[in-house]
């Protein structure tokens, strides 16, 4: 479930006050009912104040969207390197997998933004295919020392870095509302599959351990 979104009192902000909370509800309300069922008059009202304030510090809906969406994607590829962290191939596409799935898990809603298709006209958002092409060129280059030094084709590196983030996006998706298993054994049985292959599963996979 969306965190629900209440109204706001009225409060005396500050305009960075007030542009923060105006990007809290508006990212809450585009999570719930997407931007095509989110009004300015809604976004104002939750927030308790008038619409004039809203265009005020984004110039409309649309604005106030491209920042939600870019504030997502930051966080996003933010997160996605810093679990970068291991030196051996097999614990940094785990580390990628729990990375992209604790996102998943702990910002519920900048997820369900990400993956919805950009409004028509809107320069900025991407779309979620274009997002996912950004998180896959971070791990393009592990992908590629790998393949040197086993004699592949370094040229390949992409297409496989673009499958593996694309599965693992696709599968968030789906995990996003059942929950069920939990995200490490997700995890686990992805890498499972991405490593070994579906000739070599391994019955139970395990994650290596983390401290």
């Amino acid at each position: 479930m969306t965190d629900e979104v209440r109204r706001a009192p009225k409060v005396r902000m500050t305009g960075k006050q007030r542009r923060e909370q105006l990007l809290d509800v508006g990212r809450a309300l585009f999570a719930q009912r997407g931007f095509d069922g989110t009004s300015v008059e809604e976004i104002a009202s939750r927030a308790g104040v008038s619409k004039p304030v809203v265009y005020e510090h984004f110039g409309g809906k649309e604005g106030l969207y491209a920042v939600v969406v870019d504030r997502e994607v930051q966080r996003l590829l933010d997160s996605f390197n810093a679990a970068l962290t291991g030196d051996q191939p097999k614990q940094l596409l785990e580390q990628a997998t729990l990375a992209l799935l604790t996102y998943i898990e702990d910002q519920a809603d900048g997820f369900r933004i990400l993956v919805r298709e950009s409004p028509v006209g809107l320069e900025k958002g991407g779309g979620f295919a274009t997002i996912i092409s950004d998180i896959a060129s971070q791990v393009e280059y592990i992908l590629a020392l790998q393949f040197k030094a086993r004699g592949f084709e370094t040229k390949l590196a992409a297409l496989y870095s673009q499958a593996l983030v694309g599965m693992v996006a696709l599968t968030g998706q789906w995990w996003l509302d059942n929950r069920k298993p939990r995200r490490d054994e997700v995890a686990a049985h992805l890498v499972n599959l991405a490593w070994n292959g579906l000739s070599q599963l391994e019955p139970k996979p395990k994650l290596y351990k983390r401290d």
